[in-house]
């Protein structure tokens, strides 16, 4: 493991470089817990002070100096003072002493753990302090004894002082990924997050015991925490110097709230001593927050619970679960969430014996997403002789657990019997959904309708109906899908959760067939139905993503993607462990991060799909599809294709609805190699296979693709009656007015100014590109539109480059074959006498850099402004600001 990198805290490192070097020249004290990163802070910011404009001492006071005069200040004063001074003399010879060795520059004294320093040293500092070229920054621990001095310096408005927060969730991934060489999972950087509070010590700890335990695995690139703690010693020295001694009765408070928070206050007074309630408050080992009408107690640190659970006796910790559910029973289960905890605490506690409280409670966790809770729950209510309703559940959790063996034999152990319709329709598509998308079997359609005429039930029918009609759609079958869903819709004996289902299956083919209206209102009905279906069929939800997210990008709506993958439903999945809910919302994430040139983004969300859908075969090929375009979109061709031959290896047949997202992703790989002929090849067999399948909404996208490659005029599709055949920019043009939505109609208009060679109208393409985000298309379109004036020889390239420039700069390294085409090859010699001159050194000041003559530097530039179409020093940084990748030394 690397050394931790300094990663976030821009802000407050800002703050105290500006309290340095500002006109006011005022310092800056961080107050801060341990290892909360104060004193790393403070060495970063003082690393970046210029030694030739500062005078700096960097002091580290301790616990050993602080009985020593002047002890913290040892590393600054010279062992021996002068004899006979008074206290205020030995300040003063203290503070002429920093002025002669400061020679003129200004005196920055950086002090480390202030809290610590002896007497004298405090009132050297506050001397120091009001000195005119002076300014003490320093940090400070909460909770110690500050020296007066010290205190005075803020109080006197000599220094500003900072409460230094916790670092937010977003910079404890970052420096996740800064010390673990690569990114981490998202769930399992929050999990690590939380625990440590965002406290960089705390992290630090967490990880080591992480990776000694092998817990900490990397996938793709991806590292994932299984969320299994190994508390290492030096951890567990760390929490019980904060927890300290306690008394029997503060335990027992902290004890019930370690295995019951969040924990209501009310019921933690009937369980626990109201004096031994206000000690654990007082001594910071729990907290009490105000949460909905209800006041709950958690502990002050989620380590706390850790280190309590880890350590209470088993037989301590079961009367403890047992007395909380006995608590929570008599008091009644008021909200929705109190059926849960009685369960599991129930169930921990070995008192529990209601199969009908098990099944509530795991269909609850399941519909909340969490499929570990889910399958304990629902297994032990099998165990407890739940019955079929226990089996049917647990082995639909069992499914999205990635065990569809599992779940099999928890079915045909509980087959129906003769006449019991109700059991069998349920059993069918049960056991239908594991055999087809669980272990690949396609013949599982057959034999689904071929029984479904044993069942007379209207309701019941309509039930397996729906099953089928999607098993249909993702089989390719979609006229059949969509008459079985109609039949579903027309039926009025069907259930809420198959009619929805019905609604997202044909909701998917509108989206795909270019009726992307249809499509958003029949979504919009599915998802305002949900509280009517998720407890019925809660994986009715995946089937909405994937007609919500269709839709989504087909649309080009990059922020109704943002949407989503911020709503309830991403949050639920992401803390339950619900990986093919949150795979393919990082499918999506990736998808719009790469349209908006995101590239870093969108090759690490895409990876993090890749992760997450490792062991299941649903979205798998997906992902790895989607891995392929954001390599590509990065010139990666050698990543690109290994995506692609994972996507082959991993794409399950009865997902072949997705076909258009793998082959469009196959042809982006096609041409990231430099195959473009293939590429081009590739793409126009899609379009004929998507416009044979009717899937309009696709075609629209690969046709688009095909202009990118500077394809706008070649003949796509059948003969037409005049002899001839239509061009990409003629079928785009008659699908604008056929697909639903803004961008069909901006991708003909990006087609037509292709072919018509117009630059004023690529740029007006490509700003309305860029006002929908779309900034890889607005930089593609603007990258022709260059061109073209370039081949014009017109005195607007120059603006072009310019708006080009500004495009590139909003992106991530993007290299894709639009931008390459017209992009001028430099040599590796080029580019360094072209970055040199941009940045504006004299030809005679780069010819001693590059050990060259003044003669060939000048031969070097006028080659470089031929090929970059220039005239002069004036246009050269935004021409090289216009070039891909223009930061490299790769020749662009």
């Amino acid at each position: 493991m690397r050394r931790w990198e300094f990663v976030g805290r821009t802000d407050e490192l800002n703050r105290l470089l500006a309290a340095v070097t500002g006109e006011a020249g005022r310092g800056l004290f961080f107050s801060g817990s341990a290892g909360i990163g104060k004193s790393r802070l403070l060495r970063e910011g003082v690393g970046e002070l210029p030694t030739d404009r500062f005078a700096i001492w960097s002091i580290a006071a301790s616990a050993t100096t602080a009985a020593l005069p002047f002890g913290g200040l040892v590393q600054v004063l010279p062992a021996e003072q002068p004899q006979g001074l008074s206290p205020a003399g030995v300040l003063r010879w203290a503070l002429n002493l920093l002025q002669q060795q400061a020679a003129g520059r200004r005196i920055v004294l950086a002090i480390d753990d202030a809290h610590l320093l002896d007497p004298p040293s405090a009132a050297l500092v506050h001397l120091v302090a009001r000195a005119e070229n002076a300014t003490v920054v320093g940090t400070l621990r909460d909770g110690e004894q500050i020296p007066l001095p010290i205190r005075a310096l803020w109080t006197d408005d000599l220094v500003e002082h900072v409460e230094l927060d916790p670092m937010p969730q977003a910079e404890t991934a970052g420096l996740l990924a800064a010390i673990l060489g690569g990114p981490v999972d998202p769930g399992s950087a929050d999990r690590l997050g939380r625990l440590s509070s965002g406290n960089p010590l705390l992290l630090r700890e967490l990880v080591h015991a992480a990776s000694s335990s092998a817990e900490l695995k990397q996938t793709y690139g991806i590292w994932k925490w299984t969320g299994r703690l190994e508390l290492a010693p030096n951890l567990t020295d760390l929490i019980d110097t904060r927890v300290g001694k306690l008394t029997d009765g503060v335990r027992a408070v902290v004890e019930l709230v370690a295995f019951g928070e969040p924990l209501g206050l009310h019921l933690l007074k009937q369980a626990a001593d109201q004096a031994d309630v206000e000690t654990a408050e007082e001594r910071g080992l729990i907290t009490v927050v105000p949460h909905d009408r209800r006041t709950n107690v958690r502990l002050a640190h989620p380590l706390y619970g850790e280190v309590m659970r880890r350590r209470c006796p088993v037989s301590r910790t079961r009367r403890l679960q047992a007395r909380l559910a006995e608590l929570l029973e008599q008091v009644g289960k008021r909200r929705r969430d109190d059926l849960l905890r009685v369960a599991v605490w129930r169930l921990d506690s070995g008192t529990a014996q209601d199969p009908a409280l098990l099944l509530d409670a795991a269909v609850q966790a399941f519909t909340r997403y969490d499929v570990p809770l889910a399958t304990r729950l629902a297994r032990a209510a099998l165990d407890a002789d739940g019955g079929f309703d226990a089996a049917e559940l647990l082995a639909t959790i069992l499914m999205f657990a990635d065990r569809p063996d599992e779940a099999i034999d928890v079915l045909d152990a509980v087959t129906p019997e003769p006449g019991d319709e109700r059991r069998l329709c349920r059993w069918l598509t049960v056991r239908g959904m594991v055999s087809y998308w669980g272990l690949s079997r396609e013949s599982t359609v057959e034999e689904i309708a071929s029984r479904v005429e044993q069942l007379s039930d209207s309701a019941d029918r309509a039930r397996v109906h729906a099953f089928e009609a999607i098993m249909r759609l993702h089989r390719l079958d979609t006229a059949a899908a969509v008459r079985l869903s109609q039949r579903v819709l027309d039926r009025p004996a069907a259930g809420v959760a198959a009619r929805e289902l019905a609604r997202s299956t044909i909701a998917y083919v509108q989206a795909a067939q270019g009726e992307l209206t249809r499509s958003g209102t029949a979504i919009a009905q599915v998802h305002s139905a949900a509280a009517n279906w998720r407890t019925d069929m809660p994986y009715l939800q995946l089937a909405l993503e994937l007609a919500r997210g269709t839709r989504l990008m087909l649309t080009g709506d990059l922020a109704g993607i943002d949407a989503i993958v911020a709503d309830e439903f991403a949050d639920l999945a992401g803390e339950g462990d619900f990986r093919l809910g949150t795979g393919y919302l990082a499918i999506l994430q990736a998808y719009a991060a790469r349209l908006r040139g995101q590239s870093d983004a969108a090759m690490r969300t895409s990876l993090s799909a890749c992760a997450v859908l490792a062991t299941s075969r649903v979205y798998a090929g997906l992902a790895q599809a989607e891995r392929a375009q954001s390599a590509a979109l990065r010139g990666d061709a050698a990543q690109a294709a290994a995506a692609m031959a994972e996507a082959d290896r991993t794409h399950a047949p009865g997902m072949a609805v997705l076909y258009p997202w793998l082959e469009q992703a196959r042809g982006a790989s096609l041409a990231a190699s430099g195959d473009l002929p293939g590429a081009v090849k590739h793409l126009g067999d899609l379009v004929d296979r998507l416009r044979s399948d009717g899937f309009a909404g696709h075609e629209v996208h690969v046709l688009h693709d095909l202009v990118r490659l500077d394809q706008a005029g070649m003949a796509v599709g059948p003969t037409c009656s005049d002899g001839g055949r239509r061009t990409v920019a003629q079928r785009l043009a008659e699908l604008s007015e056929r697909v639903d939505g803004v961008l069909p109609p901006l991708l003909a208009r990006h087609a037509r100014a292709a072919v018509t060679d117009s630059p004023t109208d690529l740029l007006a393409v490509a700003d309305d590109y860029a006002a929908l985000e779309l900034t890889v298309y607005a930089a593609e379109a603007t990258s022709q539109a260059v061109q073209r004036l370039r081949q014009q020889h017109s005195a607007a390239a120059n603006d072009a480059r310019e708006r080009l420039a500004g495009l590139l700069g909003r992106c991530d390294l993007i290299r894709t074959p639009a931008l390459q085409a017209g992009a001028p090859v430099l040599t590796e010699r080029e580019w360094q006498v072209a970055r040199l001159a941009a940045h504006g050194a004299p030809s005679r000041a780069i010819a001693e850099r590059l050990y060259l003559s003044a003669r060939t530097v000048e031969n070097h530039l006028q080659r470089i402004y031929a090929k970059l179409g220039v005239t002069g020093r004036a246009e050269l940084w935004a021409a090289l600001r216009s070039i891909p990748g223009h930061e490299g030394s790769d020749g662009g």
